[in-house]
């Protein structure tokens, strides 16, 4: 009777979410570094007139990732919105599996770019294929409505942040073997094959897991709970949410996420190039511990979000995070060594609360009918805000690598600072008797 039971309970287990987005980072991080180690050696010999062999090669480098990932941030706009409206009208399914088929036609192409010695232009066309499949920009809101459609209006925050923590170990294991992946080759083939075919393996098992597993529950089923984002106006429960669209909090909140999505998306942009050079200088291994050491933020935002959010409200714990994040990238501004990178980094160690919290908050302002559409909204404000905040890293990046490399971190840090002020007017206008009512409900 034991084995039938550990097998239902396994079943069940793969049916769920959960197994979707542990595949899916593994992969994502193995084709990170190995696309950050082909853009290098592709750049190395990269020459413009009147700078430096550096400079040329962070030029060249930090210019792909420009194009790179404005096509990204531009392509999925139309798709994302399409597949939103049709996870909202009850296909919960078709924002998770349309972008991981984008998602495995660009890593199969980063493999055939490494094996035929194609043109690394070719991964232009990989971004647009990306992105016309809604890219990042439609499977995360659509993780994140299945995550927020089966957890309760007081535990949302967690339940999400426990996505987030999944999506960070992932991330961590998938970084911490992608540098010793990418250095093994054989005559054959070369550095970076063997990696790339296991990220590719990575999304092929998620994407049939996605079309064949994938368990969704029907929102319209349990009207009690529906995704807890709207009390009904027949029941005498007091109401825990607006009845309506609260639209200033909503307004404060994208201005919020945009700005912090702004210093942190622009940051890591460079952040990239930036390791690769002197004084630095890594090699794959090392991006890949350094890509671990950004995963680990996910297991102390979760932590902090554990401990925290028993005694602050979530308006606090986005203003920690984002301060955590703004010390952390400022004292960037001055690394010159790897272990003032990490001490760096070990100062952002609550970085990653703002944003899924922020999404907690947003998805309290909507009804649930609207909840997919309304995450899927921000989504596409983070990428029409990188379509501002990508080309102007990178310029000024380029401009100020003589004098002071870091000086993007440090621009980052003050966006950053900037970003506080609407989420702590949403702080002023909630009501007091909400924060000790969640502390009560947990």
């Amino acid at each position: 009777m034991a084995m039938p039971s550990v097998c239902q309970t396994a079943f069940t287990l793969l049916r769920q979410i959960e197994p979707i987005i542990v595949l899916e980072e593994l992969g994502s991080t193995l084709f990170d570094t190995a696309l950050q180690m082909v853009v290098r050696d592709r750049c190395a010999n990269a020459t413009y007139p009147d700078i430096s062999r550096v400079q040329s090669q962070q030029k060249a480098m930090t210019d792909f990732y420009m194009t790179y990932n404005l096509i990204i941030q531009l392509t999925p706009i139309l798709p994302a919105l399409l597949l939103a409206r049709a996870g909202d009208r009850g296909w919960r399914r078709a924002p998770i599996v349309v972008p991981l088929c984008g998602y495995l036609l660009s890593r199969l192409t980063l493999l055939l770019v490494v094996l035929l010695r194609l043109p690394l232009e070719v991964m232009f066309g990989a971004a647009v294929l990306f992105g016309l499949s809604g890219g990042y920009c439609a499977y995360w809101p659509g993780v994140m409505t299945l995550a927020s459609l089966g957890s309760t209006t007081t535990e949302r925050s967690k339940v999400i942040m426990r996505v987030e923590l999944l999506y960070g170990a992932a991330g961590l294991v998938g970084s911490l073997v992608s540098g010793h992946l990418f250095q093994l080759y054989s005559s054959s083939v070369g550095h970076g094959t063997i990696l790339l075919t296991v990220s590719t393996l990575f999304h092929l098992l998620c994407l049939l897991h996605s079309i064949v597993l994938l368990q969704v529950k029907q929102v319209s089923r349990e009207p009690e709970d529906d995704c807890q984002l709207l009390s009904h106006s027949s029941t005498d429960v007091p109401a825990e949410g607006p009845a309506r669209k609260n639209m200033v909090n909503v307004v404060l909140l994208f201005a919020t996420a945009v700005l912090y999505g702004s210093s942190v998306g622009g940051a890591i942009e460079i952040l990239g190039s930036f390791v690769l050079k002197e004084p630095l200088s890594w090699n794959a291994t090392q991006v890949g511990y350094g890509n671990a050491a950004g995963c680990m933020i996910f297991f102390t935002s979760y932590l902090g979000v554990i401990v925290f959010r028993r005694y602050v409200s979530d308006v606090a714990l986005i203003l920690i995070g984002m301060v955590s994040f703004a010390s952390g990238i400022y004292f960037m501004t001055f690394v010159t060594a790897t272990y003032m990178f990490y001490l760096a980094r070990s100062l952002t160690l609550f970085a990653l609360i703002p944003m899924p919290t922020i999404r907690s908050l947003l998805s309290l302002q909507v009804p649930a009918s609207s909840c997919g559409i309304t995450l899927t909204f921000l989504q596409l404000a983070l990428k029409f805000a990188g379509l501002a905040y990508i080309p102007a890293f990178t310029k000024i990046y380029q401009r100020t690598l003589d004098w002071l490399p870091g000086f993007v971190f440090m621009l980052s840090s003050i966006l950053t600072a900037l970003g506080m002020i609407p989420i702590s007017i949403v702080g002023c206008r909630s009501p007091p008797r909400r924060h000790y009512e969640r502390i009560q409900g947990d």
